[in-house]
């Protein structure tokens, strides 16, 4: 089969046991891979009633086609499971080179089943899967665990473990790859899920190379595409993903003082460039990538050190800076580095944070909450306090630990006015008053608030892709086109996380027809850009249908009244997104109903028509 090893590893932790399970042609072709197949999978084993905590939940790491190729950026994999923050669809998307070890050993996805009744860790290799006792693993942070276990398994072994916010079910626990590298599973809680399970880590080895229908045509596509990436992506290798931040914050994108605020001058000093001039000890790239955005620190200044590892990327510097008012970027870096050695997503946990600041300066939170503390805008040894707080489930981390939404019902009526979150998932650092279509991108996305899942802003930035019929960029501040222009780009974000590809690309000049032809090349199959978007759309709709099972519904698919309040200042002031027009728009366009659910019509020119009908049995 190229493209794939057609093999799906079953373990179950119930009694220790595991099995292989072909994956049908079929199958494939109508799911891809990545979080496509996950969906699949998903959608078959677990329902609205699953307890996302429990044994009944299942967890999913799933390739694509592209991962272990020589095309370029597709170190990555998906990780899927229901969501214990959100308690709907659970998706997270990861680099590294984890995925590219679980290729290697000739495994397309793996799903892990039931719950162990001690600590263990799987390892994964060519033609061996072993289930190892891990209590003296239990307790140590992510690196100490991958460190340890690369000493075993040797060098080349790739680790994805949690750490102790994960063992405490802290629901924004994260699934940590690639060691000190920090590559994060991190959105939705997921690591929590494997804790659930009493899984401390899984290593997996191998170095086996899927077969490929044209090897010459797909190393000239490459060639081709390495170029253009070479071409157009030097300032992304040598500041980062932090290095358009000042760009963000001068059109109103970068959020401020938890989305209070259009404008803020402490922004300059914690830029990608000021942080290749400080703290910048080297670059990390995933598997297959000729960029190397990630970044590596090193520095011991003042009160703040870090170790060499993973340094903060615009989401988690924007979290733990603008959205806190903390302008130190060395105590930025410690808060990622904890973060990273907790487990912990750094958007939801910068995002909560930002929520508890201000819940303190109104009143709803005060110093005996605290055990003594003050929590004040810009205190960075407070905030980083408070991640250790959380990361141990301790004192006022128990209740932010679950995440803004549900903190924001413990507080009262008065916190969920600055409770920023779309069906539990706290907002990322894009601010859907300077971008229009975030709005409905966010309402809209299946596991809530997510930039990613649409990646729209960049088509109201600087991006073209003519083959969804946009040649230029965007008016960001209109309003009509952008509920179709949202579906379109949810379609084909769903088709970057089949394939398992990163979505920086397309700033690269890669275009959707190298998708298309990679894919073709790769497997054989009869592909073009429109049956690939098609595929895209199926994607969409049952993650739809899943969280439909969980109990979503047009009432969901809203933003906070903050998101809706025009800015006094900043780039996007004065602005405010129609969402109820864009929304519309959007159901229009996707064949949905009012009420925001698929129309029978459409789940049948999708091939989905069975699945609204309940659980099914997946042909795997």
């Amino acid at each position: 089969m190229n493209g794939y090893f057609g093999q799906l590893l079953v373990v179950n932790l119930n009694d220790e046991s595991h099995e292989v399970l072909s994956l049908g042609d079929s199958l494939l072709k109508a799911y891809i891979g990545g979080s496509g197949l996950g969906a699949r999978l998903l959608y078959d084993s677990t329902g609205g009633e699953t307890d996302p905590l429990s044994s009944e939940n299942v967890l999913i790491f799933a390739t694509g086609p592209f991962t272990g190729t020589q095309i370029p950026s597709t170190g990555r994999h998906a990780v899927v499971a229901k969501s214990p923050l959100t308690r709907i669809w659970g998706e997270s998307d990861v680099g590294g080179r984890w995925g590219i070890r679980l290729k290697g050993a000739g495994l397309d996805a793996v799903m892990i089943k039931g719950a162990a009744n001690r600590p263990v860790t799987i390892s994964i290799e060519e033609d061996h899967v072993g289930i190892e006792d891990a209590g003296s693993l239990w307790g140590l942070d992510t690196y100490a665990v991958s460190d340890s276990l690369k000493e075993v398994h040797g060098p080349r072994a790739e680790i994805c473990a949690i750490g102790r916010a994960g063992e405490h079910l802290v629901p924004m626990a994260a699934l940590m790859h690639d060691g000190r590298h920090g590559r994060a599973a991190g959105r939705c809680g997921l690591g929590a899920v494997m804790a659930a399970k009493r899984l401390k880590a899984i290593v997996v080895s191998g170095s086996r190379k899927a077969p490929v229908a044209d090897p010459e045509g797909l190393e000239r596509r490459v060639r081709h595409m390495r170029g253009k990436i070479k071409a157009s992506s030097a300032y992304l290798r040598q500041f980062g993903t932090s290095g358009g931040l000042m760009c963000l914050e001068s059109s109103g994108d970068l959020p401020v003082k938890n989305f209070s605020q259009g404008g803020w001058a402490g922004a300059e000093k914690l830029s990608g460039e000021v942080l290749a001039e400080t703290y910048l000890k080297g670059r990390f790239a995933c598997g297959a990538c000729p960029i190397g955005c990630g970044r590596e620190v090193a520095f011991r200044r003042g009160p703040y050190a870090v170790e060499k590892g993973a340094g903060p990327e615009y989401e988690s510097v924007a979290a733990f800076g603008s959205y806190c008012l903390v302008d130190n970027l060395a105590a930025v870096c410690v808060a990622n580095d904890l973060c990273n050695r907790y487990g912990m997503d750094t958007i939801s946990v910068g995002a909560t944070i930002a929520f508890a600041m201000e819940a303190f300066e109104g009143g709803l939170i005060n110093a005996g909450d605290l055990g003594g503390m003050t929590l004040k805008w810009g205190d960075a040894d407070a905030m980083i306090e408070v991640i250790r707080l959380i990361g141990e489930c301790q004192g006022i981390g128990r209740l932010l630990g679950q995440g803004v939404k549900a903190a924001a019902e413990k507080l009262g009526p008065k916190a969920r006015d600055f409770a920023l979150h779309v069906k539990g998932l706290e907002f990322p650092a894009h601010d859907p008053r300077a971008f229009f279509s975030t709005a409905v991108a966010y309402a809209t996305a299946n596991r809530g608030a997510c930039h990613l899942a649409g990646l729209t802003h960049a088509l109201e930035g600087a991006l073209s892709i003519p083959e969804l019929g946009y040649d230029h960029p965007l008016d960001r501040f209109a309003v009509r086109g952008k509920g179709i222009m949202a579906a379109k780009m949810q379609n084909l974000m769903g088709i970057f996380d089949a394939l398992k590809i990163c979505k920086f690309l397309l700033y690269t000049g890669i275009t959707v027809s190298d998708l298309a032809d990679g894919l073709r090349l790769i497997t054989g199959w009869d592909v073009d850009v429109d049956g690939l978007l098609q595929t895209g759309e199926r994607l969409f709709n049952l993650k739809r249908l899943y969280n439909i099972r969980c109990g979503i519904a047009s009432s969901d698919d809203v933003l906070p009244p903050r998101a809706l309040t025009p800015l006094r200042a900043g780039g996007a002031r004065g602005r405010t997104p129609d969402l109820t027009a864009m929304r519309e728009e959007y159901y229009t366009f996707r064949g949905w109903s009012e009420n925001g659910r698929p129309t029978p019509g459409k789940l049948k020119a999708l091939g989905l028509e069975y699945r609204h009908q309940g659980r099914g049995q997946a042909d795997a």
